[in-house]
């Protein structure tokens, strides 16, 4: 008996090169065998049986559609849309609906790229070698979503918000780099703390810096939408929100946000000695009375004269602002509200003095 020279052949292994196209393919089997199985379930019966109950599903495959393009996070894949005939109303694919061409997470990165300053042109020659040569990713494509966008913003900018029970109102200004401007552009940011405890941002609006033509705009923007004066104004150190607020909301009142605060702070003082000032100024900002506010400022050791902490970093106490900045609110402000929730504020209720925000 002569000698067998031939072995099993095993099946190839994926290599580093091929890997992105396999993963593009399995990605693509998987979503075609999920359409697949969709029919398969609207049906009763897989492709190669008969109907067999009197009262089965009057449905039956037809072949499949012209291929589609279908682009996701890892590529671009093309999928066969199976035909359903026979049916009293037209099958609707949850998987696969009639004109996508591209998932929900592609079409959020179109405007974080264009929010970058990616422009028009520049997105297909961009997004080609991941997306694959067949991504929706036009000039024109890019241009209507930018329309779409447009006409999403005005409406959102316009609802009325006299439904809205206003308690406080965060406003800070927010720059961006996009196009090829020097200067970067401001988005005027506003949030409304409401009365239940959810947070709503109500304005976001392009401005010249921070100006208090800028924010005046912003502000009776919202009051011309029917929003009522809040009660409290929470904002940086820029002037041009409270010269606005003077003539807008004249009976809100003021303060200072502790977060810019603490940042300013922090960015003053050696590293070695930012751990421990963090916990310190937060436990400032965060007392529940204004007797215990002034107690943890007195314990801030850059505060007290002739301490070395305070001769090495001047500018460190000054940050802090006056002793005024510690804002009597009502009883009960720091407690969680009845419906508490994820992402909700703290709000307030009847009256009680020396209390600090």
């Amino acid at each position: 008996m002569g000698y067998k020279n031939t072995r099993k052949q095993e099946a190839s292994r994926v290599c580093w090169e091929e890997l992105e196209g396999w993963v593009r393919s399995q990605v693509q089997e998987w979503i075609q065998s999920l359409l697949e199985e969709e029919v398969t379930e609207l049906l009763g019966r897989v492709w190669y049986q008969r109907r067999q109950e009197i009262d089965a599903s009057k449905g039956y495959r037809n072949g499949y559609h012209h291929p589609r393009y279908l682009t996701l996070s890892c590529g671009t894949v093309s999928v066969r849309r199976p035909r359903v005939r026979g049916l009293e109303e037209r099958f609707q694919s949850r998987i696969l609906p009639l004109f996508a061409r591209r998932t929900e997470e592609v079409g959020e990165l179109l405007p974080e790229l264009y929010l970058h300053g990616l422009s028009h042109g520049d997105f297909e020659l961009a997004l080609r070698g991941l997306l694959g040569e067949k991504a929706p990713l036009s000039a024109s494509t890019v241009a209507r979503l930018k329309q779409k966008w447009q006409v999403e913003y005005e409406e959102w900018s316009c609802r009325s918000l006299s439904g809205l029970e206003v308690v406080y109102l965060w406003v800070d200004g927010v720059y961006v780099k996009a196009g090829l401007e020097k200067e970067k552009a401001a988005l005027l940011v506003a949030v409304a703390g409401l009365s239940d405890g959810r947070k709503v941002l109500v304005a976001l609006q392009a401005g010249h810096r921070e100006s208090e033509a800028s924010w005046s705009a912003v502000l009776r923007t919202l009051r011309d939408r029917g929003m009522q004066a809040p009660r409290l104004v929470i904002g940086d150190g820029h002037l041009g929100i409270w010269a606005a607020l003077c003539h807008v909301f004249p009976q809100a009142e003021e303060q200072r946000c502790w977060n810019h605060r603490i940042l300013n702070v922090l960015d003053k003082l050696p590293k070695k000695a930012q751990a421990r000032a963090k916990i310190m100024l937060r436990a400032l900002a965060y007392a529940e009375t204004r007797a215990g506010g002034r107690a943890a400022q007195a314990d801030l050791p850059w505060l007290v004269p002739n301490s070395v902490l305070y001769r090495c970093c001047p500018g460190a106490g000054p940050g802090l602002g006056a002793d005024g900045d510690l804002l009597s609110l009502p009883q009960g402000s720091l407690d969680p509200p009845s419906n508490d929730q994820c992402g909700g504020v703290a709000l307030c209720g009847a009256a009680a003095p020396d209390r600090c925000g």
